[in-house]
């Protein structure tokens, strides 16, 4: 009762002679995760944020969405975390140009999907050297991702034929035999690759223990992560793989009752997200306590204080 009587008088601050906010949320291309999930995140502050409304934004995805942030085009973004962390330190594509960027949720996992045909004759990570391999649209956390794992386990794109392609492209290329495999770094399941599995018998090539061992030495952000049987037509065994958490990221310039307000909102209305993607399951303040990789907004940390739990200091400025 003392949190909603909270929560009740700040959304009154929040909307009283002020206004009204429109938040753009950068997201990613739409045969992804990160669209429905933004556009659902969108429709939810319109309904419960008081004075604000929000639109998702269609972007190459989390490198492009963290230099929106940096300059302040748009107001919300979501990001894997290893390039969260390379954006934040001003390492990797961010070198010399750090983001002053603060977290208000890591929402769910990203899994790293390898998608090729059944009959390719690609079984494993090795098999994609000489092959035509999409790697993820330019500006990606896809390409980020498959980058580092190829490169982990001693494959660069000197080895393979290196396309880089959007998800949806990806899933046509797959289809036309354009090329013969592509990385997909979504939260699972997702569209583009369940509307190639109906056609198409597809196979999902797994990792080894040792490559995803090797995976998690280059980047600290993955994660060992399964899979499961059934999760795509024709995928009828588990599927061992690497995931890196997704982060809602904010510039630290933004309000920070503004902040409180979409975080909290967020996370008492979960359902709603829930039933735009099921990815949104794992929106949970564990496991936002738990992934996310960089300090909280102060808004943010408002919210998590006010449930009770209990929050690293890693989270903190």
């Amino acid at each position: 009762m003392k949190r909603f009587m909270l929560a009740a008088a700040a959304a009154v601050a929040l909307g009283s002679g002020a206004q009204a906010q429109d938040l753009a949320i950068a997201t990613g291309g739409t045969g992804g995760t990160y669209y429905p999930y933004g556009g659902g995140l969108a429709e939810l502050i319109g309904r419960h944020v008081e004075g604000a409304s929000a639109t998702a934004e269609v972007t190459g995805a989390s490198v492009e969405n963290m230099a929106l942030i940096s300059r302040q085009d748009v107001d919300i973004a979501i990001a894997l975390a290893d390039t969260v962390v390379d954006a934040y330190e001003g390492a990797g594509q961010f070198e010399g140009r750090a983001v002053d960027a603060r977290a208000l949720a890591s929402i769910y996992p990203n899994a790293i999907q390898i998608v090729t045909l059944a009959d390719s004759g690609i079984e494993g990570l090795s098999d994609l050297v000489g092959k035509r391999v999409s790697v993820g649209a330019p500006g990606s956390g896809t390409e980020v991702n498959a980058r580092r794992i190829l490169e982990a386990n001693g494959i660069t794109y000197d080895d393979i034929d290196e396309q880089r392609l959007n998800f949806n492209e990806t899933a046509d290329a797959l289809r036309d035999g354009d090329i013969d495999a592509g990385f997909w770094s979504v939260g699972p399941p997702t569209s583009s690759i369940m509307n190639r599995a109906a056609p198409r018998d597809i196979r999902l090539v797994p990792l080894t223990d040792e490559e995803v061992a090797a995976g998690q030495e280059q980047h600290g952000t993955f994660a060992a992560y399964t899979l499961r049987a059934g999760i795509y037509e024709g995928v009828e065994a588990p599927v061992p793989t690497i995931a890196v958490p997704n982060v809602l990221v904010v510039n630290a310039a933004m309000d920070e009752e503004l902040a409180y307000q979409i975080t909290m909102n967020m996370f008492e209305n979960v359902d709603e997200l829930i039933a735009v993607h099921p990815a949104a399951n794992d929106t949970t303040v564990e496991f936002a306590l738990g992934a996310t990789p960089i300090p909280m907004h102060p808004g943010a940390l408002r919210y998590y204080e006010e449930t009770g739990a209990e929050i690293p200091d890693r989270l903190r400025d």
